[in-house]
């Protein structure tokens, strides 16, 4: 990024320099200068937890369904006291689905009309359609896991809309040294929800343990009480950060860049950085700027250069190719655990016991996958990312993944015929889960809020994490497809082997992309910033 001449000091402030001779591009300069080397500070550690919370809430409401329809089958399952596949694959592909139109949806709306205004209300959507599950009933027009999975659709779009929104805050606040760390501290959030979601499912499994020994089998009454409760608490911590987030200040990046207001986005950085209070004169001369604006043949002009598009493909496909394991393992790591016999209880599969004993073990399988392999990963990603590199990360993830399913894929049989193997295989699956997030799973997230101009920043992320979940959709209706082809969860080695040839595909997409690590965002951007703004003639009064 060009700076303002040496003799002017970035520690100096804005006012001063608006006032003598310095024009507003070089105000604007000045103040992103400001934000990029700010010291982190207690504000930085508010925009974390704020936009961490919402992933933490994303990542159980989205992978407390591994749990919960294991219970929903006993509930609700006609056959065999279990959802059928398709039954199954409609929970559980909902939420992708309402994810992929949120990222979208927000995505371009907070370019559109500002990260503020849109940030809280896909929280709203996500905390109303969580309620809405947890009561869902039947009756004789609607089946309740119709109700279930058009709600689980509704969740899906608010939490589509968390991925830009808390990208882009987290980004555009940020200091450039500590850009990576600050994203990847928020999005491995998602790593303590998926833990959350199995210990809540562990705690109300036991508080119930008494209701379910003591019912007839399949335990229908103490098991739809557990699966509401465990469902519905995923809005707790939503509420909590809910009002936060609605007072979020605007981003400076979004005040001068599109609203091309400079002169508060200068003071909202002072307020922001030094007094920790965010305030707006209502009665201050707004004075506009000219700048690129955000428009079909704008963002045809931006996209259609190379160097620009490539990063677009670059980022969309290795999230794609990344989200088509991630979310094939993740959604399914029940059935992942009981193809190999692990911790699946024995005994007469028509009793109360074994009803216990089932869902309380694939509750600790899920929370063992998250603690050995999920959660160290994403805090390994955030040792080294603003180190090593975002690029690198990627590549390592990618060709490990590679290697490690195929041997997973290809040493199948072989390692499913005797208990050290069935251990070597959870194991190596644990590590996957590490090397997704110390790997792609991290740095897909984190590129894409870097990687793009401000005006496009969010609708680019959108579009990255839309094509990322249209991956999700896809593993998901292969994974029911495929998974019983010549029985029972026999198509599984080959599912792993699929998996291979996709993480070998994001290693060519991720060549495409740029590093991003100790840039400026406007630097990374591609566009030159000497000039960027031009002065409008008359200052306009609100």
């Amino acid at each position: 990024m060009a700076t303002i001449p040496d003799q002017q000091s970035s520690h100096e402030s804005y006012h001063e320099k608006g006032q003598t001779t310095v024009t507003l591009d070089e105000r604007r300069r000045a103040a992103l200068e400001e934000i990029d080397n700010a010291p982190f500070s207690w504000f930085h550690v508010k925009v974390c937890l704020v936009a961490g919370v919402g992933f933490f809430t994303d990542a159980y409401d989205i992978f407390a369904i591994n749990i919960a329809a294991t219970m929903l089958g006993y509930v609700y399952g006609h056959t065999s006291n279990q959802l059928s596949t398709n039954q199954s694959l409609g929970v559980k592909v909902a939420t992708p689905v309402g994810n992929l139109v949120g990222q979208l949806l927000f995505g371009w709306l907070a370019d559109l009309v500002g990260r503020k205004r849109m940030y809280g209300v896909e929280l709203m959507v996500m905390i109303i359609a969580t309620f809405g599950q947890a009561l869902a009933g039947q009756a004789p027009a609607v089946s309740v896991l119709g109700v279930i999975i058009v709600w689980r659709f509704i969740m899906g779009v608010g939490i589509g809309g968390d991925y830009p929104l808390s990208a882009i805050i987290s980004s555009e606040f940020a200091a450039t040294r500590s850009r990576g760390r600050l994203m990847t501290a928020v999005f491995a959030s998602q790593g303590w929800g998926q833990f959350a979601s199995a210990l809540v499912g562990i705690i109300v499994v036991q508080a119930y343990k008494s209701d379910i020994l003591n019912a007839p089998f399949p335990c229908v009454v103490p098991v739809d009480y557990a699966w509401r409760l465990l469902i519905g608490l995923g809005c707790v911590p939503g509420v909590i950060a809910l009002y936060f987030r609605l007072t979020i200040p605007e981003t400076p990046r979004f005040t001068m860049d599109i609203e091309r207001n400079v002169a508060q986005a200068t003071a909202d950085i002072t307020n922001v950085l030094t007094s920790r209070n965010y305030t707006t004169d209502e009665n201050a001369p707004v004075q506009r700027a000219a700048a690129p604006k955000a428009t079909r043949a704008d963002f045809a002009a931006y996209f259609g250069q190379w160097k620009n598009m490539k990063v677009l493909i670059g980022t969309a496909y290795s999230w794609f190719a990344l989200d088509i394991a991630f979310y094939g393992l993740g959604l399914n790591s029940s059935i992942i655990l009981t193809a190999i016999n692990f911790g699946s209880p024995t005994g007469n599969k028509t009793s109360s016991l074994y009803v216990y004993q089932n869902l309380y073990n694939i509750c600790v399988g899920n929370l063992i996958l998250s603690v050995a392999g999920l959660i160290p990963g994403y805090w390994v990603s955030f040792l080294f990312i603003d180190s090593w590199g975002r690029k690198p990360i990627q590549l390592m993830g990618f060709t490990i993944l590679t290697i490690l399913f195929v041997i997973m894929g290809f040493a199948y049989d072989v390692l499913n015929a005797s208990t050290a193997g069935k251990n070597a295989f959870v194991f190596l699956y644990c590590l996957t889960n590490f090397f997704q997030n110390f790997g792609p799973n991290t740095t897909t997230f984190v590129i894409p809020g870097e990687a793009f101009p401000t005006r496009y920043r969010s609708t680019g992320h959108g579009i990255s994490a839309a094509t990322g979940k249209l991956g999700a959709v896809i593993s998901q209706v292969g994974f029911a497809q495929l998974i019983n082809i010549g029985g029972t969860n026999k198509f599984v080695k080959h599912i792993m082997e699929i998996f291979a040839l996709f993480m070998l595909t994001g290693i060519f997409s991720t060549l495409l992309i740029p590093e991003t690590k100790q840039r400026s965002l406007e630097d990374i951007s591609n566009e030159e910033q000497v000039g960027y703004i031009k002065e409008v003639p008359k200052a306009i009064h609100s």
